[in-house]
């Protein structure tokens, strides 16, 4: 088998660590697979580096950032390199450019555009363990580019696909993905297995496990993930593309504290309002998540929206420049939270919905706003009560069990 493994800032996050690593490595050679390993930067370097740059300015030009902060990720593959080389086991260490990763020309947030595998293949070949510095890739331009969040995760999905490997092992600090925060509710469970879909609804709706672009890679490259930490021998939960619809019809709840809300009242009811607004937020390149607008009653509705809480500010300000009705009143909440529940087994069974709201009432929880798709429902609620609802929802789909 040929297997790609990434460990993270905290699993290298010491020198110790880095042999812990290395030991790890090895056992998988050991056991006649190929190896590649990605790997982040040592816990604590990429935030020392920006500070660096921020001593002499708060906007460093992004291009100069995404050389400084690459150097991160080469130090740790060299790092791991010459430690398995000591160990006995030929091991070499590739940059990004080095590994054949093409990226879009978009500094500190670049895409993946193609992998050019041979470098590596041929050092597989040779029988030697690849280490690639992950985070990172060449543009088109040949400039330096960074990923941007989660940009190691991404870097091993799609050096897993480019290589056809057969695995792709996600080493963390937590045991694998559980059916909540086991930090809001003690009797969390940890999955043995979870559909991409539901894995990247979970990603995007503030699970820390992976970040969501590898998880659409992993599904778009068809590469089977497992995560798992790199301090245990626990078995991890696999991600993959097979849905099993006997099992739990929920799998997972996620909390996201990062939410703010917007209501416009009294907007003009006519049609082109809706786009005017949205366009505005687009240019600002502002997410908007949830929507909710009333039926329209003497020319005049409301409408309500969600935007991350760092961007409520810019998104408030271009709500006043919009002003699409001059008696419009504009109101934000930034005391909000989004709890959602995910599964696909939400597909084909009926009264979920009902059996959350029935959950939250009885909890005294009064919900603000609501979405739904064919394997989520997501709820807003006042932040004091977002802990609450976690658990009161984990114990009524029995996900303690």
């Amino acid at each position: 088998m040929l297997i790609v493994q990434k460990y993270g800032g905290t699993s290298v996050g010491t020198l110790e660590r880095i042999e812990a690593v290395a030991q790890r490595v090895i056992k998988t050679k050991n056991e006649g697979h190929d190896v590649a390993v990605i790997v982040s930067a040592m816990s604590g370097v990429t935030n020392q580096l920006i500070e660096q740059a921020e001593f002499f300015t708060k906007t460093p030009i992004g291009r100069e950032m995404d050389v400084l902060l690459s150097s991160g990720e080469r130090v740790t593959s060299a790092l791991l390199a010459i430690a398995l080389n000591a160990k006995g086991y030929a091991a070499i260490a590739f940059s990004g450019r080095g590994a054949g990763i093409v990226t879009d020309n978009f500094h500190t947030k670049a895409r993946i555009v193609s992998i050019d595998p041979k470098s590596m293949q041929e050092a597989l070949k040779q029988g030697k363990i690849v280490v690639v510095a992950g985070f990172q890739g060449i543009s088109t331009a040949g400039e330096v580019t960074t990923l941007g969040r989660g940009g190691s995760d991404l870097s091993a999905v799609a050096v897993a696909g480019a290589l056809n490997a057969d695995l792709c092992e996600i080493y963390t600090d937590v045991d694998g993905v559980y059916t909540t925060d086991p930090r809001i509710e003690p009797k969390a469970k940890k999955l043995d297995r979870i559909s991409y879909d539901e894995m990247l609804e979970l990603a995007s709706l503030g699970a820390k496990v992976l970040q969501n672009r590898s998880v659409e890679l992993a599904k778009k490259l068809n590469v089977n993930l497992v995560t798992r930490s790199s301090f245990n021998d626990h078995e991890g939960t696999l991600i993959t593309g097979e849905e099993k619809m006997e099992d739990a019809v929920i799998s997972g709840i996620a909390l996201d504290k990062n939410q703010a809300r917007i209501t416009i009242r009294n907007v003009e009811d006519r049609p082109g309002v809706a786009a005017e607004i949205f366009s505005a937020l687009a240019s600002k390149e502002i997410n908007v998540d949830m929507i909710v607008q009333n039926i329209g009653r003497n020319g005049e509705t409301n409408l309500g929206f969600t935007v991350p809480q760092n961007e409520l500010e810019t998104a408030y300000r271009v709500m006043k420049e919009v002003n699409p009705n001059p008696n419009s009143i504009i109101e934000s909440d930034a005391d909000i939270v989004k709890v959602s529940l995910v599964g696909v087994g939400m597909k084909s069974h009926s009264g979920i919905a009902s059996k959350a709201f029935k959950t939250l009432a009885d909890e005294g929880i009064n919900i603000q706003m609501i979405s739904t798709s064919e394997i989520k429902i997501s709820m807003i609620v006042e932040a004091k009560y977002g802990e609450l609802a976690v658990r009161a929802l984990h114990k009524a789909y029995d996900l303690d069990k």
